[in-house]
C-alpha cells in the first residue's frame, strides 16, 4: 500500500527510510490577498510523522469483540453436550491422588540442633506426628515425660525389646533409645507425616528397614567450631565427655553421603533452617513417583 504526498508516490518502507535535509517549502498563497501576511513556516516530513500516522490508523481499527462468560446455567447445560458428544460423564475426581503419608528421618551430630528445629517445626506446621523416642537415660532439667521422650529404666527398655515393640533401638553413650511401632502405625493410618528425631546411628538401622520409603534429612551445623561451642553452651558434658562428642562427631558427617538431603542450622537462624525442611516434604509430596512407607 502507498501514500500520496504533494502529488509523489512514496510507498511505506521507502518512506520510512527516505532522509529529507530541507525543509519543503509551501508558496505563499495568501500574499497576493494580504500582502502583510506572514509567509506560512515550512516544516520537515520525518520519520516520526509517519510513525505517528500509521498509530492513528492503528487508533481507528475495531477492537476484537470479547465473549461475556457464561452464566452457570449455560455452562451446565454446555458441559452436558460435551458429555453427549464424549458419550461419558466428565468425572469430578482429582486427576492425581492424594500424597502418601511420609516418614521424615531427622538425624545429625549431637549438638546441631535437631531439638529446636523439630520444636519450631511442631509450632509451625499441621500435619505432623513427632514420634517421641523411649530412653533410659535419666531426664535432663526442662524435659517432660512423655513429651520429649518416654523415660524408662534399662529393665523396661530390654523387656519393649523382647516384645518387639521397638522399630529400631541402639545403645548411645551407655544408655538406650528406641522408637515405638505403635505410634508409627497409628498416625500413618491416619493420614500425618510421621518425624522421627534420631542420632547418627539409629538413621544407618533405619535406613536399612525403611530403604527409600522414609526421607532422610541431615541436620548440621555451619562448622565445627560451632558444633563445640554449642555443645559448649548446654552444661551437660564434662571436658572427657565433650572429646568424646567431638571425635564421634567427626566420623558422623562422613555418613552425610547416606541421607537424601542436608539441611545447615546456623547460629541465629532457625527459621530458615525449619523453611527449608519444611521445603523438602512439600516436594516429596510434589513428587510423581510417590514413597509408600511401612511400618
Amino acid at each position: 500500500m502507498s501514500r500520496r504526498f504533494f502529488g509523489t508516490s512514496l510507498s511505506r518502507s521507502s518512506m520510512l527510510h527516505t532522509k529529507f535535509h530541507k525543509p519543503i517549502p509551501f508558496p505563499n498563497l495568501l500574499n497576493p490577498i494580504f500582502p502583510k501576511s506572514k509567509p506560512i513556516q515550512s516544516f520537515r516530513l520525518t520519520p516520526p510523522f509517519f510513525s505517528s500516522i500509521s498509530q492513528m490508523g492503528d487508533a481507528r481499527r475495531p477492537l476484537s469483540p470479547t465473549i461475556p462468560p457464561p452464566d452457570k446455567a449455560d455452562r451446565l447445560e454446555l458441559l452436558r453436550s460435551l458429555e453427549f458428544s464424549l458419550r461419558s460423564s466428565l468425572s469430578s475426581d482429582p486427576l492425581v491422588p492424594n500424597p502418601n503419608p511420609l516418614v521424615i528421618v531427622i538425624s545429625g551430630p549431637s549438638g546441631v540442633g535437631k531439638d529446636a528445629v523439630i520444636k519450631r517445626l511442631r509450632e509451625v506446621r499441621e500435619g505432623l506426628h513427632f514420634v517421641v523416642t523411649a530412653t533410659s537415660r535419666p531426664m535432663r532439667p526442662g524435659e517432660v515425660d512423655g513429651k520429649d521422650y518416654y523415660f524408662v529404666s534399662k529393665e523396661e527398655f530390654l523387656a519393649m525389646i523382647e516384645r518387639n515393640e521397638l522399630l529400631e533401638y541402639a545403645s548411645v553413650y551407655g544408655d538406650y533409645k528406641g522408637i515405638p511401632k505403635r505410634q508409627i502405625r497409628e498416625f500413618l493410618a491416619k493420614g500425618y507425616d510421621i518425624v522421627l528425631r534420631v542420632d547418627i546411628q539409629g538413621a544407618e538401622t533405619l535406613r536399612t528397614i525403611l530403604g527409600n520409603s522414609a526421607v532422610f534429612v541431615f541436620l548440621i551445623a555451619e562448622s565445627e567450631v560451632k558444633l563445640v561451642e554449642r555443645l559448649i553452651d548446654r552444661r551437660t558434658e564434662t571436658k572427657e565427655s565433650l572429646l568424646v562428642r567431638v571425635a564421634t562427631a567427626r566420623e558422623e558427617v562422613k555418613q552425610v553421603k547416606n541421607f537424601d538431603y542436608v539441611v545447615v542450622n546456623a547460629d541465629g537462624k532457625l527459621e530458615s533452617a525449619v523453611k527449608l525442611v519444611e521445603s523438602i516434604i512439600d516436594a516429596e509430596k510434589a513428587k510423581v513417583m510417590q514413597r509408600n512407607a511401612a511400618v
